[in-house]
């Protein structure tokens, strides 16, 4: 798949307004998901100025959602080209493409040192690789968060700590309550600090982030 086109075995779903693609390599949107959108919409009333970044973007959907009302430009990060390739189809499809750009690769490899996001949506995988097999429809990339279920959380955790501009947001979203526990432990002496968490029962959980 190149360009726009889509791959055989694509599906196409409503995700709080927008019609999103995908395919069987990448993960399928959660609607649960928008409350991250919405979320992230309406921190961008207030937040200063700037482009917003979103990691382990998949498909693109929870980004271009919460884009979608603004004039902001939206810089989408993933590790795979499928779901690079998506993550453009669907651009196009929600009439916003000329605002979005998309970079492949480790979050470490394409986010030039100093540059600075007002607002940084984060969505990576959080499943412990031994219970990663709990969810055969879900793709391994996807979902496989290392041996404790952190590790990808760490590289956004860095790329926040790194990226976000002064007065800016991050929202990160986790597995559990404990998951959170942990990070607010991890941002102890990083200039950042855990704010307000809400919580969606077994689905999952959304952690603000902001400077201390």
């Amino acid at each position: 798949m190149s360009g726009t086109e889509v791959a055989a075995g694509t599906e196409t779903v409503d995700f709080g307004g927008l019609q999103i693609s995908f395919d069987a390599r990448v993960l399928r949107p959660r609607d649960w998901t928008t409350a991250q959108s919405w979320w992230a919409a309406a921190l961008l009333r207030d937040l200063p100025a700037g482009d917003v970044l979103e990691l382990c973007s998949g498909a693109g959907q929870i980004g271009l959602l919460a884009v979608a009302d603004s004039a902001r430009r939206l810089v989408c990060v993933d590790v795979s080209p499928v779901a690079a390739s998506y993550t453009l189809h669907n651009a196009e499809a929600a009439g916003c493409i000329d605002r979005v750009s998309i970079r492949t690769g480790l979050i470490s490899e394409v986010l030039p040192r100093g540059e600075q996001f007002p607002l940084i949506i984060a969505d990576p995988p959080w499943v412990r690789r031994s219970e990663t097999v709990r969810f055969p429809e879900d793709p391994l990339l996807a979902i496989d968060g290392g041996d404790g279920g952190m590790d990808v959380v760490h590289e956004c955790l860095r790329a926040i700590s790194g990226h976000l501009a002064p007065g800016g947001v991050a929202l990160l979203q986790l597995g559990t309550q404990e998951q959170a526990e942990a990070v607010a432990a991890l941002l102890g002496g990083s200039g950042l600090v855990a704010g307000e968490l809400r919580e969606y029962g077994d689905r999952g959980v959304l952690l603000r982030i902001d400077h201390a």
